[in-house]
């Protein structure tokens, strides 16, 4: 189930990203630097939550602020690398119930548009393929800032969110209350301008 959430996370990183073309600037997510998270929020027996993350990542981007229709995301997370501060839980949820990884060790994003809604935002539309399935999405993302670095790069930054329907991967959560049945992915990141 979390297994989406990757995917998803992978997306949402490319916040405001279109379709490619050659005229956008290339950037590198900074996932080494720590400024890049995967996140999922999925609910406990509908009492509580379960926060994780993706700890392994990466992707690239290129973005234009002047042609957002010639910008395109790419991003690939190893969902063996999923946290929720519990070993035994996240053992269960990587295994055949869930997750699957040694079948299905990555999980990948494809941007395949993007609808520009308003000044730094809008709805990016991309192909996420986790445990071995792969569906169209949507995500609504925003522009968080670009600009210089203090060490002579340049960066953006976005952040997005979506909800993923567990059955729509293949993990089977029939056995869960409904409230388990989807998980809340949210992905920000820097990119560094090649």
């Amino acid at each position: 189930m979390f297994k989406k959430s990757a995917i998803a996370a992978a997306l949402s990183a490319t916040a405001l990203m279109g379709v490619g073309q050659a005229q956008a600037a290339d950037y590198t997510i900074d996932s080494e630097g720590q400024h890049a998270f995967i996140q999922f929020k999925i609910s406990h027996l509908g009492y509580s939550y379960i926060l994780g993350s993706f700890e392994e990542f990466n992707g690239s981007f290129q973005y234009d602020p002047e042609q957002l229709e010639a910008s395109s995301v790419r991003l690939e997370v190893q969902v063996d690398s999923l946290n929720t501060n519990h070993a035994e839980r996240d053992k269960h949820i990587k295994s055949d119930d869930f997750l699957n990884v040694g079948e299905y060790p990555t999980a990948t994003f494809s941007s395949t548009g993007f609808e520009p809604g308003g000044e730094g935002e809008g709805v990016l539309t991309g192909e996420l393929t986790l445990h071995g399935e792969t569906q169209q999405i949507e995500m609504p993302v925003t522009l968080l800032g670009e600009g210089e670095d203090p060490w002579g790069g340049y960066r953006a930054g976005f952040e997005g969110s979506t909800t993923l329907a567990l059955a729509d991967y293949g993990i089977d959560m029939s056995n869960f209350p409904e409230a388990m049945r989807e998980l809340e992915l949210y992905v920000t990141f820097e990119g560094v301008r090649q």
